[in-house]
């Protein structure tokens, strides 16, 4: 046999060794993973997106973060237990709801909640509208605008409306709770935003 095949396995055996004593060294036998955000504690939400977009999708974590509080959950256990098959719980519905409202106070409070007339193009542009009507809700000076449209009632409206049982229990991919209710809300504000400013007229 040849002296170098033998000599293989020490050598093999020595890197490991000396691997494991460099993990070692630098902290590799205390670990410990990482623990899961508290959904009571306050966090800041960022968007990547902008105008209702952006509005919803932290309106939305905001609110999935409310709701695993009243319930006592991490926001992952939530997810979780909102993608199972079977339908979500009365208690749970009624947190989401609760978690989404407390998150527009919340955004209206930290200053984070955009006034109605920042809204009003890109809930114009997502409909059929005559164009006449939206070049007149168009004209309607901002001031006007916000005077007449508040966005926390607007969203409070449309969280009242939503029929959160029927957008759960029809999840396309349960994976991604967030994703999912974004675009329904995102829709319901741009028709109640619209709505309200056809009123304006």
């Amino acid at each position: 046999m040849n002296l170098r095949l033998l000599g293989l396995p020490a050598v093999a055996l020595a890197l490991v060794a000396g691997v494991l004593g460099i993990q070692l060294a630098h902290g590799g036998g205390s670990f410990e993973p990482t623990r899961t955000a508290d959904p009571c504690a306050a966090r800041q939400v960022d968007s990547v997106s902008a105008g209702i977009d952006g509005l919803t999708e932290r309106l939305v974590l905001l609110g999935i973060d409310g709701a695993a509080c009243r319930l006592h959950l991490s926001r992952e256990a939530l997810t979780l237990e909102l993608a199972e098959p079977e339908p979500p719980t009365d208690a749970e519905l009624a947190a989401l709801r609760q978690g989404l409202l407390d998150a527009v106070r919340r955004m209206k409070a930290d200053g984070t909640l955009p006034p109605a007339s920042a809204l009003v193009r890109e809930a114009l542009d997502a409909i059929e509208l005559n164009g006449l009507l939206k070049a007149a809700i168009l004209a309607l000076p901002d001031a006007v605008v916000d005077a007449a449209l508040k966005t926390d009632d607007v969203l409070t409206r449309t969280i009242d409306d939503l029929d959160l049982r029927d957008l759960l229990t029809n999840l396309e991919d349960p994976d991604d709770l967030a994703r999912q209710i974004e675009p329904v809300l995102t829709r319901a504000v741009q028709d109640s935003l619209t709505e309200r400013l056809r009123s304006l007229l």
